[in-house]
Order: C-alpha cells, then structure tokens, then sequence
C-alpha cells in the first residue's frame, strides 16, 4: 500500500473514529444525565435529544447540517460503490454506465443534481424549504467532489494517488469535522429541551 493511500486511510479512520467517540460520548451523556438506565433506553432518549435540537434550530442551520450529511454519506457511498464495481464489475444495480462508447462519471449527475436543487432554491426564494433542498444539493457535491480530481486533470485519475488523497482528504476532513461541530450544537441544544435541569 503506498504511502498516500495509508495517511489517507489513516485519515478516514480518524474521521469515523472521532464520528463514533461524539455518539458514544453524546450517548453516555444522555445516560448520566436523563432517564435512561439502559443502554437501548439511552440510544432512543439520544435520538429524541437529536431530533430535538434539529427541531429547535434555525431553518439555515438545519440546511447546513442537512447538506454535510448527503455530502458526506454520498461520499462514502460512491467511494463504497466504485470500489466494489471496480473490484466485482457490479454492486446490486450500481455499474458503470456506458453510452455508447463513453463511461459517464458520476460528477455528471452530481452536478445535475447540485445545479436543479441550487436553482429550485433560487427560485423558489422559500427559506422552508432550504434543507429539504439541501438534501439533494449535499448528494451533487458528494458525487462531484469525489471526482473532483478527474475534473483537474482532465484524465481519470481516480485511482491513481492523485485521484485519492486529493478528494479523500478535502472530503473527509472538512465534511466530518463540520458536520460533528454543528452536530455537537445540535446535540446541546436537543439535550437543553429533553433532559432534566
């Protein structure tokens, strides 16, 4: 494995790892401070602590989180997806499209995606309806910026090291370290609501 693929892997690690701490963390909290004696009690009060502070957040706060999440998740599923397709040829009935002679990549939809989401927003000049658009918008740019070093080159990189530490790093680091910040306010201001003083 050469050296960029494992400061990367070590990256994604990292990533998840701070992920699970903040839910093993959020969910301890939980139990020592709410009602919950065990453990499956203390999962459910900490959703309802989640659903909570996401309820009790500004409509552009809810956009943003909404977008980190389809972004990151996108991410982690294309990157899930190619590797499978390229190791197997198909994943279920994700495979590689082909018109005609040319492999369309998954930046095009993302980038459709990203486009009709956006202009519906512009459009629609509704802020209610932000982070509902914001789902699809978040799913564009994860497809788009998990090629986004293909769309730099000019050449399909993708594997190459270019390809992955250029989108896995930027991806990575700043959607999952966003998104547990403003997850982390969530969280505080859900458990301000539900849990006893």
């Amino acid at each position: 494995m050469a050296l960029g693929t494992r400061r990367t892997l070590a990256l994604a690690i990292a990533a998840l790892g701070t992920t699970a701490a903040v839910i093993v963390t959020e969910v301890a909290r939980v139990r020592r401070h709410g009602q919950a004696e065990h453990l499956p009690e203390a999962l459910a009060e900490t959703v309802e602590v989640a659903v909570a502070g996401y309820r009790g957040g500004s409509t552009r706060e809810n956009a943003l989180l909404n977008l980190l999440t389809a972004t990151s998740f996108t991410f982690a599923l294309a990157r899930l997806s190619t590797f499978t397709i390229r190791r197997r040829g198909t994943l279920g009935p994700f495979r590689n499209l082909v018109l005609r002679d040319r492999h369309v990549h998954h930046f095009v939809p993302g980038i459709l995606l990203a486009f009709l989401a956006g202009g519906a927003s512009i459009v629609k000049r509704d802020e209610t309806v932000d982070p509902l658009l914001a789902v699809p918008f978040g799913v564009g740019v994860g497809l788009t910026l998990d090629e986004s070093a293909l769309l730099l080159h000019l050449d399909d990189v993708y594997w190459s090291e270019e390809g992955i530490v250029s989108v896995q790093i930027t991806a990575i680091a700043l959607l999952m370290l966003s998104g547990l910040a403003l997850g982390l306010r969530v969280l505080r201001r859900g458990e301000a609501e539900v849990l006893p003083g």
